[in-house]
């Protein structure tokens, strides 16, 4: 029988999404008003029967620890788990992960202890439904030794991934990183005999989604090396030594790593019919289970809105945006295209009157505030008659308390905005 490890690659700093990774690792940022962006991969390989999961990181991971300590707990005969694995110093490696091979690389004395037949990669920042076994019965039945899942996209979107070539058996037979717009690369179009039927015209070559399966020794052999990347390094040289074939998917598929991404993605969620669906009950995305009150609606407004639980909205117009836990939001407030990830906790009476005696705001957003085009993070004090995004959008850059990055606002964890602020 196939035994699958689960390897969740957790990324770096993840720069291209701060500030929301100022103080939590990528996979930890908030999605979709109650979920991490860890849930979704974890959540894939748990349907697909893959339940022994393994998330490596190295930067801000305390609150990423805790969120999987609380969502993913197995019982003790099934034999699963979810563990995060963050660097460490051993007498062998001392350093941080140089990349995301030498991250893998650097924790096969844990992996080993599980005797896999296979390992399969997955980044801890894209968004999708992908049905797991079936990509590995795909990987067995072709004889392959590596399986890279890969989409289809156009010339225009082909120059930012690595492009793959391969031949009418999906045998691939070479590997180009981010050709840029300029280069001819007609000779590596899919060929007819392995489109998909129906696909949509236009998408003719085949991009990497950085989602792999290694048989167990083929990856333990392309690891005996100094290589730190996997598409950089480790499957452009797979490709010269081992059988490697494509696995094309054909379903939604969205790199969230950056603030626009992250925006669009998010919102997304609340079109009438989302790329992304939540609302599969055969494949649902898990998450902790904070059993917290239903949220309460008071005269109200909402259009194109996701509410997440233990929320209070009273006497608000809101449209087009996503709603997360806890979040309270005050009487004649008006927010448009803004995601608002909420709170920890609920504030006490006592502590409310500490805010008044402090001249600070409550935890939410104040009375009379207008907001667009935003992204509020968790626990931000937005006090009454603040109005953001409703002017100019001021260049790129950080401003303190929030930041503007692709003309998007992000009101930062935690951040407090006086009463009457304008930006």
């Amino acid at each position: 029988m196939s035994k699958v490890l689960s390897i969740i690659l957790g990324g770096g700093k993840g720069t291209r999404l701060y500030p929301l990774t100022k103080e939590r690792s990528k996979p930890a940022v908030p999605f979709g008003g109650k979920h991490r962006i860890v849930d979704i991969p974890i959540s894939n390989c748990i349907n697909s029967g893959f339940n022994q999961i393994y998330v490596l990181t190295q930067f801000n991971s305390a609150s990423l620890h805790m969120h999987v300590a609380h969502a993913y707990n197995f019982d003790s005969f099934s034999g699963g788990f979810v563990e995060i694995l963050a660097a460490e110093q051993t007498f062998e490696h001392s350093g941080w992960y140089e990349g995301t091979a030498d991250a893998v690389r650097k924790n096969f004395m844990h992996f080993k202890t599980q005797k896999p037949t296979h390992y399969i990669i997955l980044s801890g920042d894209q968004l999708y439904h992908m049905d797991l076994a079936e990509f590995l019965k795909k990987h067995q039945e072709s004889g392959a030794d590596i399986t890279i899942a890969c989409t289809a996209v156009n010339r225009a979107d082909a120059s930012g991934f690595g492009i793959l070539k391969a031949d009418k058996t999906n045998k691939i037979t070479e590997f180009m990183e981010k050709p840029g717009s300029t280069k001819d690369i007609s000779e590596w179009i899919i060929p007819d005999e392995t489109r998909t039927p129906g696909a949509v015209k236009g998408k003719d070559y085949l991009a990497s989604m950085g989602i792999y399966i290694f048989n167990a020794n083929v990856m333990e052999e392309s690891l005996n090396n100094t290589l730190t990347d996997f598409g950089k390094e480790i499957i452009p040289e797979g490709i010269k030594k081992y059988a490697v074939n494509a696995y094309v998917y054909d379903g939604y598929w969205e790199d969230i790593g950056t603030i626009r991404s992250f925006y669009d993605a998010t919102l997304d969620l609340t079109g009438i019919t989302p790329k992304f669906n939540f609302y599969d009950e055969d494949a649902p995305i898990y998450t902790h289970n904070r059993n917290l009150p239903s949220s309460k609606v008071n005269m109200a407004t909402l259009d194109q809105v996701t509410t997440s639980e233990g929320c209070v909205i009273t006497n608000a117009t809101i449209k087009r945006s996503v709603i997360g836990i806890r979040s309270i939001i005050e009487s004649g407030s008006y927010l448009e295209g803004v995601i608002c990830m909420g709170a920890d906790c609920y504030e006490t009476d006592s502590e409310k009157a500490d805010n008044a005696a402090k001249k600070i705001p409550n935890i939410g957003i104040g009375e009379r505030c207008v907001i667009r085009r935003s992204i509020i993070d968790k626990n931000a004090r937005i006090g009454k008659d603040v109005s953001i995004g409703m002017g100019k959008i001021p260049e790129d850059g950080d401003y303190g308390w929030y930041h503007v990055v692709d003309g998007i606002y992000v009101i930062t964890k935690n951040a407090c905005v006086p009463d009457g602020t304008v930006i």
